[in-house]
Parts: structure tokens; C-alpha cells; sequence
């Protein structure tokens, strides 16, 4: 049986960036489904780990990422989905969790080989996640309910080629046996 990880991607948002209003309905609407697969992740013991941009502030940590963002236009997008005290971070600079990060070291040594990715946006840093992650050879699942886009279509059509092309699931969030 895989040993899951759930990965939070860039939810920790100031939503000060040019697409954040285009974003934002998205977000409102994925909102309920990640906060329950966060809640259902930590009571099952599954390593929760945020993987977020740093938003060009490279001596920023996580604390003061969350901290802007709680301070951005949107906060209460961020409130809900906050980091606890047993949450993993790791701080990313472009789309994918894993390009120039420690995170497969990390979940390598948690023996993960199987993630299930939420957050933000589909059809941007968690398409070009699961391409990472399918490339490293983990096991891929995307909650359809619980991930955010910008473009709809796009985001369809980022969950179609993971499927296909990848292999990997795409569910319904309450699908996800936690």
C-alpha cells in the first residue's frame, strides 16, 4: 500500500498578483474540500507538507510567508488552511514543488511514494508538480474539487493531460480514503 503525502501548493497568498481577482472565486469554491482533506490528512497521520512560492523575498521563511499573506487582500482564504505545528514547508520559487527544492529528499525519506496535490493553480504549478512528481516516479492524485485555477478550460484540460498522460487520479476530494 502507497504511503501518502498531502501536498499544499501556494495557498499561503498574499493575492497580490495580477491574476489574484480571476483566482479568487476559484479559490472560494476549492476552499471547503482542501480544508476537510487537511483535517482528514492530520487526524490519519498523513505528512502534510505546503510547498510555496516565497514571492521574490529570499529571506523569507515560512512564518513570515504566512504571515503576508494574512496581512494580503484575502486573508480569509488563508486562515483556513493555515500550517499547524506539525506541517513540513518548503519554500519554492517557480511553478513545480520540486524544481530547485529539497521536497523529494523530504518525501523520500518520510518513504512517501504516493501525493495527493491541492491548492493552487491547476493549470499551472499543480500541473507542472504532477509532471515533477510523475517524473520522480511518485504516484500522482488530484482532488478536481479541492485545486483552483485561473482558466477554467485550462484547468480541465491540466486534469485530462495528468490523467492520460501521467496516469495519474483524478477524484472527488471525499474519495480520497483518509
Amino acid at each position: 500500500m502507497a504511503q501518502h503525502a498531502l501536498v499544499v501548493i501556494d495557498m499561503i497568498n498574499a493575492y497580490r498578483h495580477q491574476d489574484a481577482e480571476q483566482l479568487v472565486p476559484s479559490v472560494e469554491s476549492a476552499l471547503p474540500a482542501i480544508v476537510d482533506l487537511l483535517r482528514r490528512a492530520r487526524a490519519a497521520d498523513v505528512p502534510v507538507v505546503y510547498a510555496n512560492d516565497n514571492f521574490g523575498r529570499w529571506r523569507s521563511h515560512h512564518g513570515q510567508i504566512l504571515d503576508l499573506a494574512l496581512s494580503g487582500r484575502h486573508p480569509e482564504l488563508v486562515e483556513p488552511v493555515r500550517p499547524d505545528d506539525e506541517s513540513l514547508f518548503v519554500v519554492k520559487a517557480r511553478h513545480s514543488v520540486f524544481y530547485e527544492t529539497p521536497l523529494a529528499y523530504l518525501l523520500r525519506s518520510l518513504d512517501v511514494d504516493a501525493l495527493v496535490l491541492t491548492g493552487q493553480v491547476t493549470e499551472q504549478c499543480v500541473l507542472y508538480s504532477a509532471l515533477d512528481a510523475h517524473i520522480r516516479h511518485f504516484g500522482v492524485t488530484i482532488p478536481r474539487d479541492a485545486v483552483a485555477h485561473i482558466h477554467k478550460d485550462l484547468a480541465d484540460a491540466a486534469l485530462r493531460m495528468v490523467e492520460r498522460n501521467m496516469g495519474g487520479r483524478i477524484v472527488d476530494a471525499a474519495d480520497i480514503p483518509w
